[in-house]
């Protein structure tokens, strides 16, 4: 049995590749954003470095993490030029504000948003239904030593993560691609069961932090 890197009474971590780190697929339902062929390569410099997003040339993370997860509900973010996972069955948008990246500076408006796949299997509503496009503030800046900006190259705010999580079905959990735990620090705060998994140990390091910090929290991070 692999040791967890991080675990309390409701959020366990794993330090690995999702493809091998399996515990994960017990849960209930998928929250998370993987890499998915972009490349993205961030030029925050200073020390920070050059980031990479590990395994970001291709969507062959995402899609071999979708096929194991198979037809339990689930909620993936994405990118309107990279295809979508062929199980998508609605979008939502998450709208960011202005703290965006600078996108085609030919177009006269910036990419300030982006999208959230659901798929899956949902059970049937008990109440009301509410807007596809959630509103929240994309976090600006970065960070060094406490968690006063982004941490990660494609960082969530956490309370973005706290309404997406707040909608799913009842049940723990899974984010195989953890980074540094936006998705399991919103679980926890909502009192839900969450296990993660993440692949680069500084970024585990980082979700290591702010999960021990309980659910006094405010931070966010991928």
């Amino acid at each position: 049995m692999i040791k967890p890197y991080y675990s309390d009474e409701h959020v366990t971590l794993y330090h690995g590749d999702c493809r091998e780190v399996t515990e994960w697929l017990d849960a209930d339902v998928l929250v998370t954003d993987p890499p998915y062929g972009i490349a993205l390569a961030s030029g925050w410099g200073g020390h920070h470095g050059d980031l990479k997003i590990e395994g970001d040339d291709t969507t062959e993370a995402r899609d071999a993490a979708l096929a194991a997860w198979g037809d339990r509900p689930s909620l993936v973010f994405g990118r309107w030029s990279v295809q979508r996972p062929a199980a998508t069955r609605a979008v939502l948008t998450w709208e960011k504000g202005e703290h965006v990246g600078m996108g085609d500076l030919r177009l006269p408006w910036k990419p300030n948003t982006e999208e959230v796949y659901v798929a899956g299997r949902w059970p049937d509503r008990t109440c009301g239904r509410g807007s596809s496009v959630l509103r929240h503030l994309a976090v600006a800046g970065t960070a060094h030593g406490a968690h006063l900006g982004r941490s990660h190259p494609t960082e969530k705010p956490t309370a973005l993560m706290v309404d997406l999580i707040a909608a799913c079905p009842d049940g723990i959990v899974a984010d195989p691609f953890a980074g540094s735990g936006t998705t399991l620090v919103a679980a926890k705060r909502l009192g839900r069961k969450a296990i993660g998994v993440e692949l680069e140990e500084r970024y585990c390091e980082i979700a290591a932090k702010r999960l021990a910090q309980g659910v006094l929290d405010f931070g966010s991070a991928s």
